[in-house]
């Protein structure tokens, strides 16, 4: 997930219309786990006010937009306050509907975005493999006084990727019990601020927080371990790890890093099916 500001108009002129929406939990396998996402299928765009007043009303993480396009589909996805680059939960909740619903029958989709053609794969234990650009990073040569303010924490060994701050911790223990003061983490100049950990009964653990595109703290966020599997792939030796984020929700990701692109495995639930009228 990063974040692009649009022109919020919270009083569309009424267009006449029903759009389907689904809702799915993504990155579990039970209903109120993992991260819930809105998935909208279009036949065409609507007006970017519009959509993201749809996500503002859905006040979920992310809201996901596909449009049929060139013999494939295209993705849009908004929080409730910006629309952002790239989101991986979304992505997984979407390919979800799209396998479980709405009659797609390849293994494979493909979504166009803002961040290239993502890929969700569907395997045969019944996860969905996503297949995302690896993010790189590089250590911050000068820390965001921000950031140890607003965590709480003494913080000696951050990173920075393409679109967060990563702060690395010594143990899980220390990512379970912060209480980020999410006001002051809000004026750090990045997506958001990733803290990780070794785990306990998985390679590594992440809380992530971005009060700068409206989510003090995201349940479980795909686009994140775009960071957070390089980093552990390179610290402990082996390409291909298991993942907990620790939120009050918990989500679950198998991660494996191959070349420049990062898979993310895990489940999905659908949780609704309805209409939105406009």
């Amino acid at each position: 997930m990063s974040s692009k500001r649009t022109t919020n108009q919270r009083s569309p002129q009424p267009i006449n219309m029903t759009i389907p929406i689904y809702q799915a939990d993504a990155f579990t396998e039970k209903t109120f786990g993992g991260n819930p996402a809105a998935v909208c299928s279009l036949k065409e765009w609507l007006p970017d006010a519009l959509m993201q007043n749809i996500a503002l009303e859905n006040n979920l993480a992310e809201t996901a937009f596909i449009v049929a396009e060139n013999n494939g589909y295209r993705i849009r996805w908004f929080t409730p306050t910006v629309e952002v680059d790239l989101c991986g939960h979304a992505t997984l909740a979407a390919a979800h509907i799209f396998f479980n619903h709405l009659q797609y029958k390849q293994k494979e989709i493909g979504f166009h975005s803002k961040s290239g053609l993502l890929k969700v794969i569907r395997q045969k234990n019944g996860q969905l493999t996503l297949d995302f650009p690896c993010d790189h990073f590089e250590k911050a040569t000068a820390i965001p006084p921000a950031i140890e303010e607003g965590l709480k924490i003494d913080v000696t060994e951050v990173y920075k990727g393409r679109f967060d701050y990563m702060v690395v911790a010594n143990s899980q223990q220390t990512v379970e019990n912060l209480q980020p003061d999410f006001k002051t983490l809000a004026t750090v100049k990045s997506r958001g601020v990733l803290v990780t950990a070794p785990g306990k009964e998985s390679d590594f653990v992440s809380r992530c927080f971005f009060p700068q595109s409206g989510i003090d703290e995201d349940p479980v966020t795909g686009s994140a371990h775009t960071l957070l599997t390089p980093y552990w792939a390179g610290t402990l030796g082996r390409n291909r790890l298991t993942a907990i984020q620790l939120s009050a929700r918990r989500g679950y990701l198998d991660c494996e890093l191959s070349g420049n692109r990062v898979l993310m495995s895990g489940y999905a639930v659908t949780y609704m099916k309805g209409e939105i009228i406009v």
